[in-house]
C-alpha cells in the first residue's frame, strides 16, 4: 500500500512564496506520476501541477509561470509556489499514480488517475 505524506502549507500574503514537499513510502523500484491537487468549494480536486515517471510536467493554466513542480527521486516531490494570489487558497493534496511508469496526459492530469492520496494541507492567501 502506497503512503503518502505532505507537508508545507501555510499562510502568506499577496506575492509570497511556499514550498510544499510530497513523500512517498511502502514501494520499491518504481516511479510513479506524482501530483499536487486543490480541492474547490464543490470538493472536486483538480489538477495544480503532474509530474511523470521521466521528470515531464504539466501546469493547470492558472498556475503556470508561478507554480513549479520537481523530484529529486522516486519517491519525493516539490511544489515550489510564487507570486501567490488570493485564488491559490485551498486544500491542496499530494497524490500517486499507479506504480509502474507513466506519462503526463489528459488522463494523468485528472484525480481519477491517481489512486493514492495524502491527507491534503492547507494553504491560505490573504492581501
Amino acid at each position: 500500500q502506497v503512503h503518502v505524506a505532505e507537508s508545507g502549507g501555510g499562510s502568506r500574503h499577496v506575492g509570497g512564496s511556499l514550498r510544499l514537499s510530497c513523500t512517498l513510502s511502502g514501494f520499491q523500484r518504481s516511479r510513479p506520476c506524482m501530483g499536487w491537487f486543490r480541492q474547490d468549494p464543490a470538493k472536486e480536486r483538480k489538477a495544480v501541477a503532474v509530474i511523470d515517471s521521466d521528470g515531464g510536467t504539466r501546469y493547470a493554466d492558472s498556475v503556470k509561470g508561478r507554480f513549479t513542480i520537481s523530484r529529486d527521486d522516486a519517491k519525493t516531490s516539490f511544489l515550489e509556489m510564487s507570486s501567490l494570489k488570493p485564488e491559490d487558497t485551498g486544500i491542496y493534496y499530494c497524490a500517486s499514480g499507479p506504480l509502474g511508469l507513466c506519462k503526463v496526459t489528459d488522463y494523468s492530469f485528472t484525480a481519477h488517475a491517481f489512486p493514492y492520496w495524502g491527507q491534503g494541507t492547507q494553504v491560505t492567501v490573504s492581501s
